[in-house]
């Protein structure tokens, strides 16, 4: 059977989520975890977006395949069903920086990569000494200059539709960098931070931090806002886009389709994206 986990964790001590030989990092922790709670020798993740080093996570998701009866001898003598009691065993082997939400069966066709529908980004910035707080200091990039909500999001509006990103993304070999971003826009919370949302069918390595670097620059002034895309139109790298730091960036959201569409959804998303 096929396990759907929804998970949240900090990245600040995690080198990504990938598996890396010698490093610590969520998939290590998480997969270590499985096989003690499952008594089995190892376990095969599959995440909805590998999140980079320092980068958060509230709605991560994450499948794994397991017999049944292995799930079932799994919950030893616990009153609970043997997917609530896998929850309750892995909690209590995780660190505390990593919380399993929920564990549930996965339906026919579902693929916690393959089956998404889009993921959703939130990137924090406090820019002004009021905002800065030292209890959210992981979470929140200190900006030392104020920004101009308005601008961001004016420029933000070129970035809209289906694009090659090559510009906002670190290219790699037989990959695409086509994708479709379909929100990008920027609040100023009560607390004065200025918060990001962003929202995409995928994203290639380093976009929406990229993306973010673009904005902060037209928001303080230093670039107009036709520059944004100008920079996207130029389909390559521009060492003048700043990749801000990591640990202000969060997977909030994976969205998915009705169960009857998850087969044809994940065809669609292995099938090599073109240009419209």
């Amino acid at each position: 059977m096929r396990i759907r986990i929804d998970l949240a964790y900090d990245g600040g001590g995690f080198h990504g989520w990938a598996a890396q030989p010698g490093l610590r990092t969520v998939q290590g922790e998480l997969s270590a975890a499985a096989a003690t709670a499952l008594r089995v020798p190892s376990v095969d993740l599959v995440c909805a977006g590998r999140t980079d080093t320092g980068v958060h996570a509230r709605g991560q998701v994450v499948h794994l395949d397991v017999e049944p009866d292995a799930l079932a001898r799994s919950a030893g003598r616990s009153p609970d069903p043997p997917l609530g009691a896998l929850v309750r065993r892995l909690n209590g082997i995780l660190p505390a920086d990593v919380r399993v939400r929920r564990a549930v069966e996965a339906p026919d066709g579902f693929d916690a990569r393959f089956s998404a529908l889009w993921r959703r980004y939130a990137y924090r910035v406090a820019d002004t000494p009021a905002a800065v707080d030292p209890l959210t200091r992981g979470h929140v990039l200190a900006w030392p200059r104020p920004l101009d909500v308005d601008l961001m999001n004016e420029a933000a509006v070129l970035l809209l539709g289906q694009h090659d990103f090559a510009s906002f993304c670190k290219q790699r070999e037989g990959a695409t960098t086509i994708r479709v971003l379909e929100a990008l826009s920027w609040q100023r919370l009560p607390s004065g931070v200025v918060e990001a949302t962003v929202r995409a069918d995928a994203f290639c390595h380093s976009m929406v931090r990229s993306l973010v670097g673009c904005l902060l620059a037209v928001g303080e002034g230093r670039r107009p806002v036709a520059w944004a895309g100008d920079v996207l139109a130029a389909e390559r790298r521009d060492a003048s886009v700043a990749v801000v730091h990591a640990h202000g960036l969060t997977l909030e959201e994976v969205a998915y389709p009705p169960d009857a569409e998850l087969g044809a959804r994940v065809e669609l998303t292995r099938a090599r994206r073109e240009k419209a």
